[in-house]
């Protein structure tokens, strides 16, 4: 049976760093042989929270400039991890880049994503091939381009028998319903991760996280702000759907917020996560009153958070993916890793019931070194 390796890349939509993982594949056996995680400089953060607000000034050349200096981040990124790993450059098949999401708007009248970190200048400066552009040909056909790890989550967690949820919380929060039978896979963007609350903790304190959900333990929740959030029309949307910092975004927030001056501060912050808890727990229920539920993705380090859903869904057994065997930190950069062999063996890497796409395809394009 030949070993191969791949490199995978993430960036989410938190913007917190590049996660590159290099992953072994025998057969349809995988192994997570190394990990780097490559900040994101303050200078390029900003510049990429400026180009995701439409309206930029010289937004093109802004966008130009930032596809560059995304795709030599996530070139260093690369260069780190395979120096990390000691591994001959040689050896490693490929690199499946997801790239920075600048837009997703998969629902106009022309849908679109745009992912930027120019794999030309990944493979320039790595010397490896890269696989890139995995979202478009989806859109293409008639799909959100989005959420597409649930094809990975079906063949790396599902179990006949077990009613399973992989819920990946990043900057928004993705569900992935794996019914143990023959029934179709159910995956969807079920509303903000962590979008909101590191927005609301960066405004009022300057800082880029609530670690271990500590401030919002410390408020309590306002129920009318709740409810008013819920009620938004996404959240009663039926899937296929998906979203981003386009729709849950700092100006939503304070559109949501205005009538709530009065609140403390920290009330604010513990009604975000539960709007991030409830979201979830109700799209779960609509799917099982009980299952085993994994959650990977920043998420899964937010131990008040886990409490709080612990709460919502008493009937769910929950934990994270690592009691299945892959750390949360990493299961999208192996996603996209086995998203980039899935286009070296042509084989399709969406799922059209989860997508809504016509049809299943082959994802990305070869980008090479040479």
């Amino acid at each position: 049976m030949s070993i191969q390796y791949y490199i995978g890349l993430m960036s989410g939509t938190s913007m917190d760093g590049v996660d590159a993982v290099l992953v072994k594949f025998e057969g349809d056996k995988l192994t997570l042989i190394d990990t780097h995680t490559e900040p994101l400089p303050s200078h390029l953060l900003s510049g990429l929270q400026r180009l995701c607000q439409s309206g930029s000034h010289d937004e093109i050349n802004y966008l130009g400039t930032l596809d560059r200096s995304v795709g030599q981040l996530f070139a260093k990124a690369v260069n780190a991890l395979v120096s990390k790993a000691d591994i001959d450059k040689a050896h490693i098949k490929a690199i499946g880049s997801h790239g920075q999401t600048v837009r997703h708007m998969p629902n106009l009248e022309m849908g679109f994503t745009l992912q930027i970190g120019d794999p030309n200048t990944i493979a320039a400066l790595t010397d490896i091939d890269v696989i890139a552009d995995f979202r478009r040909k989806d859109i293409a056909l008639g799909g959100q381009g989005a959420p597409l790890v649930p094809a990975f989550h079906q063949q790396s967690f599902a179990q006949t028998g077990s009613k399973r949820i992989i819920l990946n919380i990043g900057g928004i929060s993705n569900i992935t319903y794996l019914p143990g039978d023959a029934s179709a896979v159910i995956g969807f963007d079920n509303g903000p991760g962590n979008t909101l609350i590191d927005t609301w903790i960066k405004q009022i304190k300057d800082e880029p996280y609530d670690d271990d959900g500590q401030w919002a333990a410390s408020g309590k929740t306002d129920v009318k702000l709740l409810n008013q959030m819920l009620s938004h029309a996404y959240f009663s949307l039926s899937a296929p759907k998906s979203t981003g910092r386009e729709l849950f975004n700092q100006a939503w927030l304070e559109q949501q917020t205005a009538d709530f001056g009065y609140l403390d501060e920290a009330d604010i912050q513990s009604t975000l996560l539960d709007l991030t808890c409830h979201s979830i727990a109700n799209d779960c229920l609509k799917l099982a009153d009980k299952a085993e539920l994994f959650v990977c993705g920043g998420g899964a380090f937010n131990q008040e958070l886990l409490r709080r859903l612990a709460k919502l869904l008493p009937h769910y057994h929950i934990d994270t993916t690592a009691a299945l065997g892959i750390d949360p930190q990493w299961v999208e950069g192996i996603a996209f890793a086995w998203l980039a062999k899935r286009y070296h063996d042509s084989l399709p890497g969406n799922l059209p019931a989860v997508t809504g796409a016509s049809r299943l395809a082959v994802l990305g394009g070869l980008f090479p070194a040479a």
